[in-house]
């Protein structure tokens, strides 16, 4: 019975995508939906797209090793990220009237950084991405009670979620996102009142989880301990700011307002509901009696096999009904969006001149590409962390597209020269952590990639200029005064 209502609800998205399908005619619909979606659509597409596999199933486990302060990449630092868009990015950036993020790295730097950076945002999707596909596999493989592989599992999440985006795009992500969100709401809150029923009492459980020294934030540790926090709460706060999938949401805004105030609203809600999972989490150490052993197995299975053995089946349908649509909302947003940036800023600079339907095929060709890349991908990092395929993905925009992005907006005397010194420096100093597990013990990474932007646009926009700046439609640019 409950496959079988796992099989409807997959059948009614795809029937939704196919649905929203009909609205696309150019790239423009395919890409942003036309810049004409309502406040409420776009709130909802922005909690959908964030709270993904990581949230339900990676976030509670990292929860439960290392307490609140462990969380504080995703979602503290992930939610903060779409406040931080709303109020610092979202006006500026949708005034400029184009498609994806790595148009705006054309227009204020040229093509050469405009390349770079689409690069970069496009590689760092391949661990997100990934994430949700493993996630769809192990939910698929808990389904059949294992008759149906991890691996198969993959390949057969990734074909539901690959049919309505291939065809609809942005209006079908942004559909599907609107009923997966409510689907999400209300199958989390109603497990959450059961668990907390079967465990006592939510007020026992939350002295359970004080008692356990869960709600520890800060680090209690030196000055080491504080630059790994900061360092892992920008990762995301500050590394999804120059992504794909935050500006598609900002610019298939009907008006400036919705373009601020929706990423700000969908945060702040996401914010919320992501303590939910980590909630219900707690109530499986109370209630499931080989809790220690299904931790030494794998911490993301410990929510569903809480559900599976202890709740009734309208709850277990509202659970995997919950995360499917959270897997799905997520993969679906994170595959078109680094396929429409392959297509606009990397294949339009090889094919100059192409029409609006060749852009348009491209765009689904690429879809149906890039799926098959992270599909491999994610069956060849089997066993990987939900969680850290997640939080690693954010680290290359972070140290390489975001300084250039929020100097180009902010600093008028940001230049070509800088931009191209800041990607250079940041991707460097961070290669070279990575390379050494010396340096990368002693200070965070992404910290040292970030830093090493910074100064080198500063030091790159100050100097003599020895490469002209390349802005492109330089009377669209809107920055601010040094």
């Amino acid at each position: 019975m409950l496959v079988g209502f796992i099989v409807l609800y997959l059948l009614a998205s795809i029937g939704v995508g196919l649905y929203a399908a009909r609205r696309v005619h150019n790239t423009a619909d395919y890409a942003v939906a036309g810049r004409s979606l309502p406040m409420a659509v776009v709130i909802a597409t922005t909690f959908a797209t964030w709270f993904g596999s990581e949230t339900v199933m990676g976030a509670p486990a990292q929860f439960m090793a290392n307490g609140l302060g462990g969380v504080v990449e995703e979602p503290i630092g992930s939610s903060l990220c779409l406040v931080l868009v709303g109020l610092f990015f979202a006006r500026k950036l949708y005034e400029l009237n184009i498609i994806t993020i790595g148009d705006y790295y054309r227009q204020r730097y040229g093509r050469v950084v405009e390349v770079v950076c689409s690069l970069m945002v496009i590689f760092s999707y391949l661990g997100w991405v990934g994430a949700q596909i493993t996630a769809l596999g192990l939910v698929f493989n808990m389904l059949s009670h294992g008759s149906i592989s991890l691996t198969w599992g993959m390949a057969l999440g990734t074909a539901v979620v690959l049919l309505y985006t291939l065809y609809g795009g942005m209006w079908s992500v942004a559909l599907t996102d609107f009923v997966q969100m409510i689907v999400i709401v209300l199958g989390l809150m109603a497990i959450a009142w059961y668990a907390a029923g079967l465990a006592g009492g939510a007020q026992r459980v939350l002295e359970f989880t004080a008692s356990e020294g869960k709600f520890r934030f800060f680090p209690t540790g030196g000055a080491k301990e504080w630059l790994f926090f900061v360092a892992a709460a920008i990762t995301m706060m500050l590394g999804s700011i120059p992504q794909q999938d935050v500006f598609q949401r900002v610019m298939s805004s009907n008006s400036v307002q919705t373009a601020r105030r929706g990423p700000i609203a969908g945060g702040l809600l996401y914010l919320v509901f992501a303590f939910v999972p980590m909630f219900i989490v707690m109530t499986g150490l109370l209630v499931v009696p080989n809790a220690a052993q299904v931790l030494a197995d794998d911490p993301q299975k410990l929510l569903p096999t809480l559900v599976m053995s202890h709740m009734p089946i309208a709850l277990q349908v509202a659970f995997f009904g919950a995360l499917l649509s959270a897997i799905m909302s997520t993969a679906s947003a994170t595959l078109l969006a680094p396929s429409t940036t392959f297509v606009e800023n990397i294949l339009r600079n090889l094919r100059p001149g192409m029409s609006d339907a060749h852009t348009l095929k491209a765009m689904r060709a690429s879809v149906l590409i890039f799926t098959i890349c992270v599909l491999t991908y994610a069956i060849t990092m089997e066993g990987s962390s939900i969680y850290d395929l997640v939080s690693g993905a954010y680290q290359i925009p972070l140290v390489g597209a975001f300084v250039p992005l929020v100097f180009g907006i902010y600093w008028r005397r940001a230049s070509t020269q800088g931009a191209m010194l800041a990607v250079a420096m940041g991707l460097g100093v961070w290669l070279l952590f990575v390379a050494s597990p010396m340096l990368r013990a002693a200070f965070p990474q992404q910290l040292a990639g970030l830093l090493a932007a910074v100064i080198g646009m500063v030091f790159g926009s100050l100097a003599p200029q020895w490469l002209p700046n390349q802005k492109e439609y330089a009377p669209q640019y809107r920055g601010s005064p040094a």
